[in-house]
C-alpha cells in the first residue's frame, strides 16, 4: 500500500463520518412518523398521539402518528425494524413488545435486536370489565358466572400478543378455566361490540376502558394493580375483590430502528422526556388512569434494562399456555 493510500484512508473515513456527525446535530429538520401497531383509537394509540404532541412542540418538527394495525403488533413493529435508521421512523409499542420474542416462532425481522430503546413512556393499570347488562354485580359474582356458564361466555381481545389478550390469558388462568375467545384489530373495535353487548368481558387497560366505565356504557369488576386508580378510586383491586396475585400492568415504550445514529437517539430520547414533564400531558394520563414514568426510566439504557427483564418474565408464561401467534 502506497503512503499516499494510508494517509487517504483515513482521510476518507472521517469524510464519511462527517455527514452522519452533521446530520445527528441538525436532527431533525422535517416531520417524524410514528408507528402504532395498532388501530386507531386503542390505548396504545391514544398514549402514542399525547406523546406526539409534546414531542412535536420540543423538535420543532411534526411528530406524525401512523397506524399499522395486525399479527398482534408485529406488522408496524416489522415495518419500523425495517424502516431507514435515521430517526423519522419511530415505533410506540406497549408490552407486546415482551411477548413477541416468544409468541412469534417466524418473523421477518429481529424483535429485540432490530430496535434502540428511546425511553419508556407510561406503567397502564388493567381493569376487569363486562357489557353493561352482564348478571354479575363484582368479581366474585363474576368468576361464579364463568365458571358456571363457561361454554356460554365469551372473553374478547384486541389479538394474539396484545395487551387484551394477555390480560385475559392469565385471567383464565387464574380461575383454570378456559373460554371462547373473541380477537379483533385492535383495542377500539373490542370495546365497541363490548359496549354493543355482543361480547361478554374484556380485560384492558385504563386508557381505553376510564371513560366508559365513567359513563356507564360497560360494567367494571376491579382493576390489576397493587393500589387502586385514583381516576377509579372506587373501584377495588382484584386482590381486594376476592381474586389475589393477579397483577398486571401494561407498559409503553418508544424505538427507532437499529443502527440509529446514537446523538439522534439521544436527542429523541430528551424530546421524550422533555414531554413527560409537561403538565397538560401529566394532566390528560391522569384522567386515563396512568401517570407518566419517573424520567430516570425514559431513557435508552433503562429501557432496554427493563424490556430484556420483561421478556424473560413472559416467555415461560406463554410457553406454558401453549399459544402461539404461527
Amino acid at each position: 500500500m502506497s503512503h499516499f493510500t494510508r494517509r487517504a484512508l483515513p482521510a476518507l473515513g472521517l469524510g464519511l463520518a462527517a455527514p452522519a456527525i452533521a446530520s445527528a446535530q441538525s436532527f431533525p429538520t422535517r416531520n417524524i412518523s410514528i408507528v402504532v401497531p395498532f388501530a386507531a383509537g386503542g390505548p396504545t394509540d391514544t398514549v402514542a398521539r399525547l406523546i406526539a404532541q409534546g414531542m412535536t412542540a420540543n423538535l420543532g418538527q411534526n411528530v406524525i402518528v401512523e397506524n399499522v394495525a395486525g399479527a398482534g403488533g408485529s406488522l408496524g413493529a416489522q415495518r419500523t425494524a425495517q424502516a431507514r435508521p435515521d430517526g423519522y421512523s419511530l415505533l410506540v409499542h406497549h408490552i407486546g413488545m415482551s411477548t413477541i420474542p416468544t409468541l412469534y416462532r417466524r418473523l421477518a425481522y429481529d424483535p429485540v435486536n432490530g430496535f434502540e430503546t428511546i425511553g419508556l413512556i407510561t406503567e397502564v393499570p388493567m381493569t376487569i370489565v363486562a357489557r353493561r347488562d352482564f348478571p354479575a354485580n363484582n368479581l366474585q359474582e363474576l368468576i361464579e358466572v364463568v365458571r358456571r356458564d363457561r361454554e356460554r361466555i365469551n372473553l374478547a381481545n384486541a389479538g394474539i400478543g396484545a395487551a387484551s389478550h394477555l390480560c385475559g390469558l392469565l385471567f383464565q388462568s387464574a380461575l383454570n378455566v378456559p373460554l371462547t375467545t373473541v380477537p379483533y384489530r385492535g383495542t377500539a373495535p373490542a370495546m365497541a361490540d363490548l359496549m354493543g353487548g355482543r361480547v361478554d368481558i374484556l380485560c384492558d387497560q385504563t386508557t381505553n376502558t376510564t371513560q366508559q366505565i365513567a359513563s356507564n356504557q360497560i360494567r367494571a369488576y376491579a382493576v390489576t394493580t397493587r393500589e387502586r386508580v385514583a381516576s377509579l378510586s372506587d373501584l377495588p383491586t382484584a386482590a381486594e375483590a376476592g381474586l389475589p396475585n393477579f397483577e398486571v400492568s401494561v407498559w409503553h415504550g418508544l424505538y427507532a430502528p437499529r443502527g440509529t445514529p446514537a446523538p439522534v437517539v439521544e436527542r429523541l430520547s430528551q424530546a421524550l422526556q422533555a414531554a413527560l414533564r409537561e403538565p397538560s400531558l401529566v394532566e390528560r394520563f391522569a384522567a386515563l388512569g396512568t401517570a407518566p414514568v419517573a424520567q430516570a426510566r425514559a431513557t435508552p439504557a433503562a429501557h432496554r434494562e427493563f424490556w430484556q427483564a420483561d421478556i424473560a418474565r413472559w416467555r415461560p408464561v406463554i410457553q406454558a399456555a401453549g399459544q402461539f401467534a404461527d
